[in-house]
């Protein structure tokens, strides 16, 4: 028997039973890592952190040695180390995990990317499992990939029943339409349908193919998908920039943090007004640099510290993540901290079946200028990400009220796992969820007062009249 039919027939197995992780109790204690370190050089690394690891989720087996780290992509039945080719298709993929946290005994680890980031739960093991140091050709041929893929999706997807999706039904459905002689294009096409209609825009599937890429994903929302697909979306953007600079807001309004800001005032001061486009990005250093995360927070506070001292004085805030197309999570948090007096609890994650608790996040005030004066936030269904974790936090607050359209409802941090032939699919494997527990994935968040923001026949002049309607006294008609 061939490699790549052992694997199919493993791989076959582990669908039929629905290889989804079982939850299990929390096997994880926080309190019990010590504090966070970041490596600088590998050969001074202490014992404890050298060795195999295997992530509890992602699947990830690290090969940590003096020498450096090596990353293997592991499902039940497929192990290979990260492709070269594929870090340069994603972010996250170009990123190292350049933080630890050691517990006592030394048989656990966890890893960051970041600090305060998202936690990589890791076990020690004794040996690389056999599939490991295979490199032969026929671990890349289309039905490898096809397993090794309807595997990947099957173990790490946190959201099948929430978004109504039988990954079972489309892994056979599609399985007859695999060969090993069939082209990268069809391959293409066949894996792509397999994720068609998740409506997950963290869910893709990227690859290659001739001078430049294939995308799969969807999920996008009435509006963007009407934008993108008239292609009018450069000339919307800078449409209701113009509108809100030429009429609504008062002279010396700000377009500032690499244009992902927007800020100034109303009514001779009466109204402060911020629209935020991403959460990030504000800089221009790239994400993989090393000061990238204190660039990010030295611009935004920048940014943040004018504005809101402009606004000191003013009724009321309008905070504009109706166009916010996510990013840096801390970056949410950070927004969030400059709008309440006191911490507050904001919202948790988890990756299901891993035995890690939630991670509860808790935002504490800003140490910089704050304002705790009335806010209106207003979202759309272009509102994704780290825009609608910024609104579940937002929505914490006593005075903030929610307006707008209800926001696409796609929370989960990207997983990005690179395939055996060096393509990339990207999950949704974490779970976002208010402090009273409410997951608002696939349904997205309901705004307090709803008003039209992107009307499809006039989605300029629809932002204008729903940033008027904020401004009037009382509160906006629906």
């Amino acid at each position: 028997m061939t490699m790549v039919r052992a694997l199919t027939v493993a791989a076959t197995a582990c669908l039929v039973a629905a290889c989804v992780s079982e939850e299990k109790a929390p096997a994880f204690d926080r309190a019990a890592f010590g504090d966070t370190h970041e490596i600088t050089g590998f050969e001074a690394l202490p014992e404890d952190v050298l060795g195999l690891w295997r992530s509890e989720g992602y699947g990830w087996i690290f090969d940590i040695t003096p020498d450096g780290m090596t990353q293997y992509q592991v499902t039940q039945s497929f192990c290979f180390e990260t492709p070269e080719a594929a870090r340069g298709l994603t972010d996250t993929l170009a990123l190292d995990y350049r933080y630890y946290r050691t517990a006592p005994g030394g048989d656990a680890l966890i890893l960051q990317l970041l600090p305060d980031d998202t936690e990589i739960f890791n076990t020690r093991i004794d040996a690389l499992p056999g599939a490991c140091t295979d490199v032969s050709p026929e671990r890349a041929t289309p039905s490898a990939v096809f397993d090794y893929f309807a595997e990947l999706v099957a173990e790490n997807y946190a959201f099948f029943e929430v978004r109504d999706i039988d990954w079972q039904a489309r892994v056979a459905a599609a399985r007859g339409e695999v060969s090993d002689d069939m082209t990268d294009a069809a391959l293409f096409d066949v894996i792509a349908g397999m994720i068609d209609g998740f409506s997950d825009s963290h869910t893709k599937l990227i690859a290659p193919m001739g001078e430049g890429l294939r995308r799969q994903q969807d999920g996008l929302g009435e509006t963007l998908s009407f934008i993108r697909g008239e292609g009018r979306e450069t000339e919307w953007l800078i449409g209701i920039f113009t509108a809100l600079q030429e009429e609504i807001l008062d002279a010396g309004s700000q377009h500032v943090a690499n244009d992902r800001i927007l800020w100034g005032t109303i009514g001779d001061g009466r109204v402060g007004y911020i629209q935020i486009l991403q959460m990030g990005g504000f800089s221009g250093v790239d994400i993989g640099d090393p000061t990238f995360r204190e660039a990010e927070f030295a611009v935004f506070d920048e940014v943040m510290d004018a504005a809101l001292t402009a606004m000191a004085d003013s009724e009321f805030v309008i905070l504009d993540l109706s166009n916010n197309r996510g990013g840096y999570d801390a970056i949410s948090r950070r927004l969030a901290s400059r709008f309440t007096g006191q911490a507050f609890e904001a919202y948790a994650t988890e990756v299901p079946g891993t035995g890690v608790p939630p991670r509860e996040r808790v935002i504490a005030p800003a140490d910089h200028i704050r304002y705790t004066r009335p806010v209106k936030l207003l979202t759309s269904d272009v509102t994704v990400s780290g825009g609608e974790i910024a609104t579940v936090a937002l929505r914490q607050l006593p005075n903030v009220t929610h307006y707008g359209a209800t926001t696409r409802g796609s929370f989960s941090t990207v997983l990005s796992k690179p395939l055996p032939n060096g393509w990339v699919a990207e999950l949704s494997n974490e779970r976002f969820l208010a402090p009273d527990g409410v997951l608002y994935e696939e349904t997205g968040i309901t705004p307090d007062v709803a008003l039209e923001v992107f009307p499809l026949d006039d989605p300029i002049g629809g932002h204008r009249r729903a940033v008027e309607a904020l401004l009037a006294p009382g509160e906006p008609a629906e």
